[in-house]
């Protein structure tokens, strides 16, 4: 993890502590846009393509066309993905001042990074906010995104309250977002062992009233699957808010979430 080169290095070096940042922020802003590019990408090329079928009969053929387009695409859009980090990771073994496009500049301006000058270390505050929005923005990699919170808070909690904080509450809302998408799966899984179960009882010839129980609960998870999958997206653009607004300089607050961690942490006396 980026963080942790960060926390070992952000007095020591500032170039290194550059380096793990701008890592830090494409892991979580470039898979953002990598999902958000991929999505639009394969939306409008599925339209086009069922549009543009003209052989009804030969349909299979076609579909069979767009999935493997599709395969091709997304196995092309990772390997250009994973191929920057690459090469920034050769650049720093080479010893060069690697930047990411249009990330790496505009970072060092936000930081204050400048390898020719003899400045000792970043700007403090615009580091912890930069790790800080990070962990937010990283609320839309399932399971992995926690990690950036998790680290932060672990490794730097003490030295500032405020990464402190926003870690802390960051990490619960990604937890909560993560189990309701899991909660969301099992349920739609859970609806249909039961149908299957229910149905397998007749043996498929008449619906007997177990069956119809078992489709009746089949139909009410996976209502609740679907608003699940509908929701959670909404609380993927919170914390690309979150994120932003603190860059912005905001002490941003998720609803009922920061409240909590906030009162718990006076308590506590930190």
């Amino acid at each position: 993890m980026p963080i942790v080169g960060w926390s070992e290095q952000r007095s020591k070096s500032k170039y290194a502590s550059f380096q793990c940042l701008q890592a830090l922020g494409y892991q979580s802003l470039g898979y953002t846009i990598w999902i958000l590019v991929t999505l639009i990408i394969v939306v409008f090329t599925s339209i086009g393509a069922i549009v543009g079928i003209t052989n009804i009969e030969n349909i299979q053929e076609e579909m069979m066309g767009i999935a493997i387009a599709h395969t091709t695409l997304m196995f092309g859009l990772i390997g250009v993905y994973f191929a920057m980090p690459i090469i920034a990771a050769v650049a720093c073994v080479l010893g060069k001042d690697f930047h990411y496009p249009i990330l790496g500049k505009r970072l060092a301006r936000y930081v204050g990074y400048d390898q020719e000058t003899e400045q000792e270390g970043l700007i403090e505050d615009h580091e912890d906010r930069w790790v800080v929005s990070m962990g937010h923005f990283a609320v839309i990699i399932i399971l992995w995104g926690i990690l950036a919170p998790l680290t932060a808070w672990i490794l730097q909690s003490k030295r500032s309250l405020f990464l402190k904080f926003q870690s802390l509450q960051t990490l619960v809302f990604q937890i909560c977002v993560t189990l309701l998408f899991f909660a969301g799966i099992f349920l739609y899984f859970a609806g249909a062992f039961v149908l299957i179960g229910t149905l397998g009882l007749s043996g498929y010839s008449e619906m007997t009233s177990a069956g119809f129980v078992g489709l009746i609960i089949f139909f009410v998870f996976l209502l609740i699957f679907v608003i699940i999958i509908l929701i959670v997206p909404l609380f993927h653009i919170m914390g690309q808010w979150a994120g932003y607004r603190i860059l912005k300089g905001d002490d941003y607050h998720y609803p009922v979430i920061g409240k909590l961690v906030e009162k718990r942490q006076r308590s506590s006396g930190a």
